[in-house]
């Protein structure tokens, strides 16, 4: 009896339950309901006790620290998402780039050389947007805000497209993604970085020689890298360089042979824990009154434009300069016309976007602004490329019908 109870829970709520998490597009769908969520409950009747509980201070004269006992952590909820559980995401996207560097698709210039140039189009032309609609005023500061790609919204997309977009054109939009998050974990330590504790950036490099020492040994067991990441984390958040980059260089110190065994075993975690919390806790915003009037200014004009526009002018202009080199060639089975749909969707940023806003504004209508305006484009950029690529002809079928 209880042997029938259990089978029928299993295949009642178990089973589809985990089918869905290994759909493709269960990331994407399940940040979309958490920041529906979010958004519903913080303009509601009780919008201050839920964006309260994100953003109230432990120490209210802590400003970002508190202290606990004779350490400095972060002083609210929202603070323990952004510096703490954000360091497994980046940690995860640290290890997928190392991964694609040495044996993945970027791991030879011929195989990379695409991606790289597009991604690199994909940051420079929505940045140089942005600064033209905000160059010597007050936001200037958010250039880096539509520089970025989001991996789960993006490939959840083409996801949806089913056949219609080759194995290849995915494989080049996720190479490119996680270039362009190798590029936002760039721009966020040297340009997003307000002010330097010499002392503890001394430490915390000090502290990284003893992974890649343990790496070069061949060491394999994962906790002689976990504890000094974890110091290497805390250096890092009292240095003022931000605490998740600590992520990424502990996954570069992670022995080749054990990135496999833990992207396969943090992913669920980190896509379906930390990224739906993230979502919560940073879409936790009072929206104004006139939310037209508040995506009407130059901050909204500069993300929207940069990454509506920017994002796949930049991708499609530095990809079509590099094969008409002769540097790379096209993504097989594929055309420029879904180079093109796929530069559209790559305009959805999201969750590296909605990151650099709460780092580049300190002023929280401004967050609130460039975070509207993200949500906004993000939406734009992914109906517009599901729309375009859904209604162009694969080249497959086009070769197909020649004689």
């Amino acid at each position: 009896m209880i042997k029938n109870s259990i089978n029928i829970i299993r295949k009642t709520l178990i089973s589809p339950i985990h089918t869905f998490l290994k759909d493709s597009r269960a990331v994407g769908i399940v940040l979309i309901v958490c920041t529906i969520i979010s958004m519903v409950l913080a303009n509601t009747g009780a919008h201050e006790d839920y964006i309260g509980f994100w953003n109230t201070l432990f120490d209210p004269a802590g400003g970002h620290h508190y202290q606990y006992g004779s350490l400095h952590l972060p002083n609210s909820w929202l603070l323990w998402i952004n510096d703490g559980m954000m360091v497994l995401f980046f940690f995860l996207v640290g290890m997928e780039i190392k991964r694609e560097l040495t044996v993945g698709e970027l791991s030879s210039v011929r195989k990379s050389i695409l991606p790289v140039l597009a991604a690199i189009g994909g940051m420079l032309f929505p940045a140089l947007i942005f600064v033209l609609f905000n160059k010597n005023t007050a936001y200037a500061h958010g250039w880096g805000i539509p520089m970025a790609t989001d991996i789960a919204f993006s490939l959840g997309i083409l996801s949806l497209l089913g056949r219609r977009v080759p194995v290849a054109l995915k494989i080049f939009l996720m190479a490119l993604a996680i270039i362009d998050d190798l590029g936002a974990i760039l721009t966020i330590a040297i340009f997003y970085t307000p002010h330097l504790d010499v002392k503890y950036l001394l430490i915390g490099g000090g502290v990284l020689l003893i992974p890649l020492l343990l790496n070069f040994l061949k060491v394999q067991r994962l906790i002689f890298y976990y504890i000094p990441g974890i110091v290497l984390w805390y250096c890092l958040f009292n240095s003022g360089v931000h605490a998740t980059i600590a992520g990424v260089l502990l996954a570069f110190c992670i022995p080749q042979e054990r990135i496999a065994g833990l992207v396969h075993s943090l992913h669920d975690p980190v896509n379906f824990i930390i990224m739906p919390v993230f979502a919560l806790a940073n879409t936790a915003i009072l929206l104004p009154i006139d939310i037209s009037a508040a995506l009407h200014n130059n901050i909204s004009y500069g993300i929207i434009a940069g990454l509506i526009l920017g994002k796949p002018l930049g991708i499609f202009t530095l990809s079509f300069a590099a094969v008409k080199l002769k540097l790379a060639s096209l993504p097989s089975k594929s055309g420029w016309l879904q180079l093109a749909g796929v530069g559209l969707i790559a305009g959805i940023g999201f969750t590296m976007s909605i990151f650099i806003s709460s780092l580049a504004y300190q002023e929280r209508e401004m967050q609130i602004i460039a975070i509207m305006s993200v949500i906004v484009a993000s939406l734009a950029a992914g109906i517009a490329g599901f729309i375009f690529l859904r209604l162009i002809k694969p080249v497959g079928t086009v070769l197909a019908k020649q004689p």
